[in-house]
Formats: C-alpha cells, structure tokens, sequence
C-alpha cells in the first residue's frame, strides 16, 4: 500500500521537518539505504542508535554489538511477581585478532541490508558480515577476506574437540553451556581457557548453542548446518495470512525457530510444507521455540469481522437511554474547549466524538450526525491538523528516517514513539468522517492518506514517503511503540488495545474509501495485534508462556519489553490494577469484542482488579473499563456500577459505555 495507489490525488507530504532531537541515521546505516525511509521501531533499532552498543534481542539469542565485535549471549532468565528479565551475558564474543583500522570509523559496524525477518551488520575493520536472521539458532558470519578469528568468552572452556575434517567443533563452558561451530571450509583452531583463535581464515563460520545434549539435537543442528539464511521476508498476501520466505544459500534443510504464536497460527494452515521438530526447543521471554524445517512458513489467523457497529446490536427497548447520554454528551462538543496540544490526548478526544456519530447511527438516530454537532466538531478539529493551521502544534514531514513527526515538545510524535497509537485515533476520527461526509473525504483524501500511510505502508521502494509498517513486527506479530530512542530491554509496548484501534481503524479507513487493499492489510494486522495480545498481555490463572510466581500475581501485563516483561506502567505501578486494565482496554470500540472474547479470562481478570477499586485516592477515569468487561459477564451490576460514575477517560464517554453494555449477548 502506497499513496501511490490513491489514483485520485498526488501523494501529499506535510511541509518540510527540520528536527534538531533526531539522531542521525547515517552513523550506522551504509550510505546506499539513506534514500530509503528507514524504521524507527525495528527489532535492531539500538543498532541504530548512540554508540550502537546496546544488545538487541533476536531469537534465540541477544545481540551486542560494540569495539568490532559481535557479542552473542543465550540468555538467563530473571523472575518475580512483577518483572521477568532476561538475562545478558557474552557467552561469546566475535572479533578478529588483527583489525584494519583504515576501514570504518573506530570500528563500528554498518547496516547494510535489512528486512522484516533479518539485519545484518558489516564490522569492516575485521572484514566480517553477520546475518542475524530471527528465530535462526545459529549466528552465522562471513569473512570476506582472509582474517584471523578471535572468540572469547566469559566462562572457562572445558572440552574443546573437533571432528576428522576440522569443520565441526564441539566446545563446552563450565556453565553447562555446549556450542557448535561449522566452517565451510577446513579451519584451523586453537583454544586457551576463554579464547578461542583462527589462522587467517575466509569462508562462513555458523555457530549455534546445543540446547540438549543428547545426540538427537546435535544430529538436527549437523543436517541443517550447511544451508544458511541471510535474509528473510513476510508477505502479506491475502486477508488473515502471512507467509514467511528466506533467501537462502548452501544447501539442505532451512531450520527456524518458531515461538508460540507461530505455531498456533502454523497449525491453522495445516502446516504447509513445514516440518514441526516438536522435541527440539530453546528457552525465550516469549515461550518455549520449536525447531521447524522448511524454506517458508504460512501464518493464518481467524477471521475477524470488521465492522463500524457492535455484532448483537442494541435492543430497541434500551436506545432511549442511550440517546438521552447522546444528547447531554454531543451537547458538549466544543471545538473551543480542547485545550491540550498533545496529539495523543488531542486524537482521543476526537475519537470519542466520532465514537457518538457511530453509537447514534446503531440506535437508528441519525438527527444528531447531520443536524447538530458531531459532524461540524469533526471538521473544526481535524482540519487544521490537515491544513496546518492548528494553534501550538503540527504534522510535518522528517525526510531524514521518513515520517510525521510534530513541532510539538512533548517528544512523542516526534521521536517516533506510539505513532500507530496517537494517529490510530486520527484514523478513526477520519474514517468516521468520510463515512457520514463523503464529500469532506474527498477534498482531503491526499492528506488522509498521508497520516494513514506513516503507520501503514508496506511498500518497501525507496520512492515511498514512509517506513514499511513502521510499528508492526512482523516476526513478533505484534507492535512496538519506542521510536528513535535507546532502551537496554529493546523495544516496548505498553497499551495492546491501543495498537489493535490503530488497525482496526485503518480497516474503516479503507471501508470509508472503498479502498480493499487497506481493509485487507488493515484487519490482518488488527487480528493478528489480537492474537498477539492473548498471548503475551493476557495473562490466565492456567497460562504457560511465563513463570508461575509471575502468573500468580498478575492478570494482564503493564509494559512488555522485547526483553523484559514488567507489572508496572509507564505512568503507574503495579498496584493500580485499573490502570493496567484499563490501558489494555482503551478505547472501547466494535473490536474490543473480538480482543475480550474469552469470557473466563475477562472474569479472572475482572475479579482480581475489582479489590484495586477500593484505593483509597483512587480516581474515576480507568474504572469504567473494569466494569464493562465486568458487563460481558454480569451486566446489571456493571451497569450499577457506570452510573455511578463521575469521570471518565479522554477517549471514552458515558454513551460509550451504555452503548458497550446494552449491546451484550
């Protein structure tokens, strides 16, 4: 999807972004990818930025780069009833025991290539290239030109044997760690008690951890040795299916890790053309991953429908109730009365406002879109963002990573953090907009498309404007939020829901235009954020993914770090239950029904964040979530509970919450 597609308009760019808080994309990025829009919330990005040292998780292993080495480290895992961490330590460093100093600067590593399941890093100064392909359990590195090898480690090596051809190299540490080395070619090696070093060598090196030490894992990791990924793509097809392709080069069988989302959509497609190794494991933050032998992968989810309307729809006895909240709330509206400059809290505002255009359409009374405000409110809000005329802030074009970013100096929007969130709300708003008002839609769908396409586009042509789905994983299935910015855990997402809205959105967006193209990648992207947010947020009494004192404290995650796993929020600690709830429910929409579909979860986690409601101090804005997920299984006394309360969050609305429970099965 490009703005290329939108045959009607020119693409339309924001004006010009000269930001002063932007790092530098090309002290790490080689010179021939800086015309391309680069990502901003990749699974590499602390590649991308500082010093470029901080380690980065790439299944099964986490990544260091730093001082022209690779650092590799099969992590331990850290747990209690709040965090769960993995653990870094260099099990083994890469490097050269001579470096060119006349190549790269201080010996930092290069991104020269990468793609949705890989990056790989170039240290010129040791002549090396490392594929680090995900869910690959072998590093696998290349010496362009005869150099001698350096391998360290922290531990000490306690057996050290080769086999007939010096191409294999089994080595055990006193950690109870094994690693195999492969060598394309005949290597000579020598080792002391933490080093291990090469002649001058050119050819593949490939290095994987034994996870088990009997024969039958050694025999799996021998056979599949000599054929080697350096890239690998997921293509987004059809609606609901991903389907994983490597570019390969050896010979034999491609062997993969996949993690547990992977397998539960695996088995969806009947397990195409893959083989499942069910008995060959490695440990990770998100479950055990299972070995699989295939050269591409078919991921297909549920179907989800999406729709502007709830599925059961809203009784006739009940629309009186909910037209009079319609009137008091659209009464409200006021353009004048927005007083933030935040687009985050700025977007959610005019979200909630297109939410009552939607709930008056479902209870069949229409006077309020036309006649009153909700219509005119939309226009005042959004148009000045798209003009660029809106007092205190404003959406400009960043040619430099390629994207929006705004002149505000919250530092959000502007590093590139929570951009499918904070214009996920846009989107909607917009949507909604088009749908009542077809002709404002067509006066400023160039300028619609922009905002849609910062966090949408899939194209990967250096002619695009925009990163290719700047927040979506493609091999996590799932989003991240952190932008530009360097985090020790990696990459981060706090609020699931939030990253579903922007999806599902985008769906109505393309619904909106008539666009199938966008309502296709649109739902595939929000059913798999849902699938995704079962499986990592959605913790259950008898769940598996995590360690048991963490699952018996918690009901749903705060912050899940690519790394880490924490009860705490951003803006609250773990003890605010509510909130925890609440940011993993907002906004309440058609698709929250999908996201809560398991009604013994919602119960579970319902009743464990009730006693939270007891606070003292505690305010009203996240209660409303908790009771309408308690209305999915005791209606009327969540319905006792709404009316009793005296605030609501930014994005959501008495209406909202009378419209949720009253459209219940």
């Amino acid at each position: 999807m490009s703005t290329s597609n939108n045959k009607n308009n020119k693409p339309f760019l924001f004006p010009h972004a000269n930001s002063t808080i932007l790092p530098d994309p090309s002290k790490f990025f080689s010179p021939d990818l800086l015309s391309t829009p680069l990502p901003t919330n990749s699974f590499f990005q602390n590649f991308s930025l500082k010093n470029g040292d901080q380690p980065e998780y790439i299944h099964p292993y986490l990544i260091e780069s730093s001082n022209s080495s690779i650092s590799v480290s099969y992590p331990n895992h850290s747990s209690n009833s709040k965090v769960i961490s993995q653990i870094f330590k260099p099990d083994l460093t890469i490097t050269s025991s001579k470096k060119d100093n006349q190549k790269g600067s201080k010996g930092k590593h290069l991104i020269s290539s990468y793609s949705d399941l890989s990056v790989t890093l170039d240290i010129p100064c040791i002549n090396m290239s490392f594929f680090l392909v995900r869910g690959s359990p072998y590093v696998t590195l290349s010496l362009t030109k005869p150099t001698p090898l350096s391998i360290s480690t922290i531990h000490d090596i306690i057996f050290f044997s080769s086999n007939d051809s010096s191409t294999k190299f089994t080595i055990r540490f006193n950690n109870n760690q094994a690693w195999i080395l492969y060598a394309s070619i005949k290597i000579k090696l020598t080792h002391s008690r933490s080093e291990i070093t090469s002649e001058a060598f050119s050819g593949n090196i490939r290095i994987a951890l034994l996870p088990h030490s009997d024969s039958k894992h050694e025999a799996v990791l021998d056979r599949c040795s000599f054929c080697y990924p350096v890239s690998g793509d997921a293509i987004l097809r059809e609606p609901f299916c991903v389907e994983y392709k490597w570019e390969k080069k050896g010979w034999g069988d491609l062997l993969m890790l996949a993690h547990p989302l992977h397998l539960q959509l695996l088995s969806e497609s009947g397990y195409n053309n893959v083989t499942v190794l069910n008995d060959f494991k490695y440990k990770s933050i998100d479950g055990e991953l299972v070995g699989i032998v295939g050269d591409s992968w078919i991921l297909k989810t549920e179907h989800i429908s999406i729709t502007w309307y709830s599925t059961n729809g809203v009784k006739e006895k009940h629309h009186e109730k909910i037209v009079s909240s319609l009137f008091k709330d659209v009464e409200g509206l006021s353009s004048s009365s927005i007083k933030t400059t935040s687009c985050h809290a700025f977007g959610k505002m005019i979200s909630r406002a297109a939410r009552l255009a939607l709930i008056a359409e479902e209870v069949f009374f229409y006077d309020v879109i036309p006649k009153v405000k909700v219509k005119k409110f939309l226009k005042e809000t959004i148009e000045p963002w798209l003009e660029g005329t809106f007092k205190g802030n404003g959406f400009l074009h960043d040619a430099k990573w390629g994207g929006i970013v705004d002149t505000s100096a919250e530092l959000s929007l502007a590093i590139y953090n929570n951009h499918h969130c904070t214009l996920g709300y846009f989107v909607y708003a917009i949507a909604v907009l088009v749908k009542i008002d077809p002709a404002w839609g067509r006066k400023y769908k160039s300028q619609a498309y922009s905002i849609l396409e910062d966090y949408m586009n899939t194209s990967v042509k250096s002619n695009s404007n925009y990163t290719r789905l700047r927040n979506f994983d493609l091999y996590n299935l799932h989003s991240w939020a952190g932008g530009v910015t360097e985090f020790p855990d990696g990459r981060h997402q706090m609020g699931s829901s939030e990253a579903v809205n922007a999806y599902y959105a985008a769906a109505l967006f393309g619904l909106a235009y008539g666009d199938a193209q966008v309502v296709s990648i649109g739902s595939t992207l929000a059913a798999l954020e849902i699938c995704a947010a079962k499986m990592w947020w959605h913790i259950e009494k008898d769940g598996k993914v995590y360690e048991k004192d963490f699952i018996k404290e918690n009901r749903i995650m705060g912050t899940l770090w690519s790394n880490r796993r924490s009860s705490e929020l951003w803006f609250a600690p773990s003890e605010w239950k509510e909130a925890r709830l609440g940011i993993q429910v907002l906004p309440l929409l058609p698709i929250s029904e999908d996201l809560f579909c398991d009604v013994k979860y919602v119960k579970e986690l319902v009743e464990w964040t009730l006693p939270a409601l007891k606070r003292e101090g505690i305010g009203e804005k996240m209660k409303g979530f908790v009771f309408a997920l308690q209305g999915i299984f005791d209606k009327e006394v969540a319905l006792k509970n709404i009316k009793s309360l005296k605030g609501f969050e930014d994005g959501n609305s008495m209406t909202n919450l009378l419209w949720w429970l009253h459209s219940r099965g």
